[in-house]
């Protein structure tokens, strides 16, 4: 199955908090788009592994996304090494996407620039002809494959986008599945442990960044991204 989007995220729930409308954007315009988080978030203060498994499921469905996996690598342990980029390297083989979406370069979750680099490292080693690798579900032995372009979504920390994408019309998708994931955003009557993520003022901050961004482009609302290279237009009539 090729896609033409594969976005990775650190934890169930960074795709849609970093880009879950410009998902949501391109599936609605015919992109084949997939999901793959590396840990379960099973140090997450609130909620448990299984919890997140079914909340993540919903928010892809909800977003109608094509395939949504999840690697069980260590929440917070995870490292940048041969083994972790092999399994990311198999991944992107499988579904050989033109674009990679990827964790923030920096952050407030260690894990998150971890991710970043990590998805950044495999999307080049896979692309070398050397690195052999097999298809996990049916064994057969796969080519090299280099997505064309790496973006970095952002999250936490208010990092100056490389560039923005207009995403008016498509905000409400993506907090409806945003807040698929109910054990995590604020809830007023959970007496579950309040997190930095669990207040009301995180949830409308998702919002007004959106929002912010939307009114320094002209439009609604927009999401931001960073790139590893320049982006190029083949005109100035590209540009909005």
């Amino acid at each position: 199955m090729k896609l033409d989007i594969l976005a990775f995220g650190a934890h169930p729930d960074d795709v849609e908090l970093g880009a879950g409308a410009t998902v949501a954007k391109e599936i609605s315009k015919g992109k084949k788009v997939g999901i793959i988080d590396l840990t379960r978030g099973e140090l997450g203060t609130r909620g448990t592994s299984e919890i997140r498994d079914s909340e993540a499921a919903k928010a892809a469905k909800i977003l109608k996304v094509t395939v949504r996996e999840n690697l069980g690598f260590a929440d917070g342990f995870f490292v940048n090494d041969r083994t972790h980029q092999l399994e990311i390297i198999e991944k992107i083989r499988k579904y050989r996407p033109e674009t990679v979406l990827c964790n923030a370069i920096d952050d407030r979750h260690i894990d998150h620039g971890k991710g970043s680099n990590l998805v950044s490292d495999a999307c080049f080693l896979s692309g070398l002809i050397k690195i052999k690798t097999t298809d996990g579900t049916t064994g057969v032995e796969q080519g090299p494959w280099r997505p064309k372009v790496v973006y970095h979504y952002i999250q936490w920390k208010n990092i100056q986008p490389d560039f923005v994408v207009d995403v008016s019309g498509f905000i409400k998708k993506k907090t409806e599945a945003i807040l698929a994931y109910s054990s995590q955003f604020f809830d007023p009557d959970s007496d579950e442990p309040e997190t930095p993520i669990s207040s009301k003022n995180f949830i409308d901050s998702v919002n007004y960044r959106a929002r912010d961004l939307g009114r320094l482009i002209g439009t609604e609302y927009a999401e931001g991204f960073n790139v590893e290279r320049y982006v190029a237009v083949d005109s100035l009539d590209d540009l909005i």
